[in-house]
C-alpha cells in the first residue's frame, strides 16, 4: 500500500465511473509522488516517445485518462488538451501549464468535443483492469479527424480479457482504421515492487 492510502493493486479494482472518481480524486494530490516517482512509472514517457515518432508535425493531440499530466511532461513541443473524469487530478495537471485546455469526461459516454476535432489520441494507465474497455473508440472515432494517429497504452491481461482484440478486429474489418501495430514498452525502470517486471502493450493504429 502506497503512504496515502492507496497502491496500483487497488487501481485494479476500480468498477465503474464513479469508484474512478472517487478514488483518483482521494489520491491527486500525492499521485505523482506515491506512484509516479516511488514506482519507477516510465510508462508515460516511453507512450510519449512513440506518438512522437509516429508524425511530424502530429497537430491538435488529446491526451484520454490524462489524470496529472505525466505523459504531457514528455510532449511539451505539441499541442495537448487533457481529458479526465476526475477533476482534482486536472487541478494538479493545470499547475504544471502542459496542456491548452482541460476537459472533464467520461470515456463511457458522449464527449463534450466536436466531431474530427484532434489529430491524436495518446493515453497511458486508462486501458487498464477496471478503468475503460474498447466501448469508447467509437466516441473516439468521432471526435478525430481522418489520419488521426492513436497511440494508446494497455496490459496484455487486460488486451485478452476485455475484449480490445476484437474490437480493433472489427473496426479494421469495417474500414475504419488500419491495422494494428503493437509496441512492448518497460512499465517501471528502477523499480522494487510485486509489479516492477510488468510490460505494457502499445496499440498503434490510424483512422482512416
Amino acid at each position: 500500500m502506497s503512504l496515502d492510502g492507496y497502491d496500483l493493486d487497488q487501481a485494479y479494482e476500480i468498477n465503474g465511473p464513479e469508484d474512478a472518481r472517487r478514488m483518483y480524486g482521494d489520491w491527486a494530490e500525492t499521485y505523482d509522488e506515491s506512484f509516479g516517482t516511488a514506482w519507477g512509472y516510465i510508462a508515460p514517457r516511453e507512450i510519449a516517445t512513440i506518438l512522437k515518432a509516429e508524425a511530424d508535425p502530429l497537430g491538435e493531440v488529446l491526451d484520454i485518462g490524462a489524470g496529472t499530466g505525466l505523459v504531457a511532461e514528455h510532449l511539451a513541443d505539441l499541442t495537448v488538451d487533457a481529458l479526465d473524469i476526475t477533476p482534482e487530478m486536472l487541478a494538479i495537471a493545470h499547475e504544471k501549464n502542459l496542456y491548452r485546455g482541460l476537459i472533464l469526461g467520461d470515456l463511457t459516454a458522449t464527449l463534450p468535443i466536436a466531431d474530427g476535432s484532434y489529430d491524436a489520441i495518446v493515453t497511458c494507465g486508462t486501458f487498464t483492469h477496471g478503468h475503460v474497455g474498447p466501448e469508447c473508440f467509437p466516441e473516439l472515432l468521432r471526435i478525430t479527424r481522418p489520419g488521426a494517429v492513436f497511440v494508446c497504452g494497455t496490459i496484455a491481461p487486460v488486451l485478452d480479457g476485455v475484449g480490445f482484440g476484437s474490437a480493433l478486429a472489427l473496426l479494421v474489418a469495417q474500414g475504419k482504421i488500419t491495422p494494428v501495430a503493437f509496441r512492448d514498452i518497460p512499465i517501471y525502470e528502477d523499480a522494487d515492487h510485486p509489479h516492477k517486471d510488468d510490460r505494457g502493450l502499445v496499440m498503434v493504429f490510424r483512422k482512416l
